[in-house]
């Protein structure tokens, strides 16, 4: 008998991902006892970033309370009564309740929404680097436009590259601020993408064809740094709200990724079809931690309290690095770094290729980079090509959720002396 199966051709197909596959090659060197700093993962460290006390004593306290039942099918809703209110009171656009739909962190909500609007054989255009919707794209038998972006506009897409191509989309997915770029939309990228959207809808919606959707993917929106401004469409173009869905969730904003409780807001038929979806997969949030999160917003001083820590904390470290590849830069080295703006994240470019290392390889794309970095450097970065940006692409992604102020130092000497050491 063969040992392997014939099973679907979604399962035979599709591609695992590139993060986690790095990911393993680092758990491996660290099993065996060897140092390397780990910058790859979009989470955190918890002795480092903890999540906030009132919330995790606000979660506890629900399972004290006996609330182990099933929650609501769209969510409980203090939660989406709060959430409403919360994102309002920070200058937000302004929804409801039943606009709200809660989920199991931010995946069960992106793939609801793209098996809600969009069918096979669709196109869905986004941007590269980005992250995962090339898979949600695959698993709902799109077709897909990927619009490759540059690093003079911080890797964020533009209305002039999504224009020859709007009249075949049916979804857009953006994210704001960029996962993995650590950059955010500017007001008039933003305003020019919300105007094409809606010139095209004019045009469908007079026809009675389907309408151009956009996913805006915001988890890090209250991740911002300096003068970097976070820019909801809604509230530059209104009218954009009838077409799109965002993404919002604690995982982020409160070092509160284990928790699983995320949350989406767009027009309530929308909302509605995405919860009847979700009824049938049971992605939900666990009670005691919706119970626990709506308690813990409507504290808004001490969540802005929170907030305010935890993004000092972050930009520490971003600013830090950043500083870090700026002074190499200046030494010669062929090195660079985008300013950060939000998230935890900065962009890095290393550009090696035609480089030779101390063991006599040559590097001559990002993979190769990539595993030079973990194999001699013993630093693990991201490489774009990861989120869909070709492997010639020499830019990498680097976390900072699980890196201590006193490591930056350090990493920066250890790139100074690696770098010296290629031929």
């Amino acid at each position: 008998m063969n040992n392997k199966m014939k099973t679907s051709d979604i399962s035979e197909n599709l591609k695992g991902s590139e993060i986690l596959n790095i990911g393993g090659k680092v758990r491996e060197l660290l099993m065996k006892g060897e140092k390397i700093y780990n910058l790859t993962i979009g989470d955190f460290d918890t002795s480092i970033f903890s999540t906030p006390k009132l919330l995790k004593d606000a979660v506890i306290d629900a399972y004290n309370s006996g609330y182990t039942n099933y929650p609501v099918a769209n969510g409980e809703p203090e939660l989406r009564k709060n959430a409403a209110e919360y994102l309002k009171k920070v200058g937000g656009p302004d929804y409801i309740e039943n606009e709200i739909l809660v989920s199991a962190g931010a995946r069960p909500l992106i793939y609801s929404f793209y098996r809600t609007v969009v069918d096979p054989g669709d196109t869905v255009l986004f941007p590269v680097p980005s992250w995962n919707n090339d898979a949600y794209s695959f698993l709902n038998r799109a077709e897909t436009i990927e619009i490759p972006t540059k690093p003079e506009n911080k890797f964020i897409p533009t209305a002039e590259e999504i224009l020859p191509h709007i009249s075949k989309v049916s979804l857009i997915a953006l994210c704001s601020p960029l996962n993995p770029g650590g950059t955010v939309f500017e007001r008039t990228q933003l305003e020019e993408i919300c105007e094409l959207i809606l010139n095209e809808n004019k045009k469908r919606l007079s026809e009675n064809r389907k309408p151009v959707y956009l996913l805006f993917d915001s988890i890090y929106w209250q991740l911002n740094y300096g003068d970097a401004e976070f820019l909801h469409p809604v509230l530059i173009r209104p009218e954009i709200k009838d077409f799109m869905i965002s993404i919002d969730g604690i995982s982020k904003a409160f070092s509160a990724t284990g928790l699983r409780v995320g949350w989406a807001y767009g027009p309530e038929d929308i909302i509605k079809k995405m919860s009847a979806l979700l009824t049938h997969v049971g992605a939900w949030a666990p009670k005691p931690e919706q119970l626990g999160t709506a308690a813990f917003l409507a504290q808004f001083d001490e969540v802005q309290k929170y907030l305010d820590h935890h993004r000092f904390e972050l930009s520490e470290r971003l600013n830090g690095f950043y500083n870090g590849f700026k002074q190499l830069k200046s030494e010669g080295f062929s090195v660079d770094a985008i300013k950060p703006e939000a998230a935890l994240y900065l962009s890095v470019n290393l550009e090696l290729k035609g480089k030779q290392t101390p063991a006599g390889k040559m590097l001559n794309s990002a993979r190769e980079i990539t595993d030079w970095l973990i194999d001699e450097v013993r630093v693990a970065l991201v490489p774009f090509y990861a989120f869909g940006s070709s492997d010639e692409l020499c830019w990498f992604r680097l976390s900072v959720g699980r890196a201590s102020l006193d490591d930056i130092p350090k990493i920066i000497e250890t790139f100074r002396k690696s770098l010296s050491e290629l031929k």
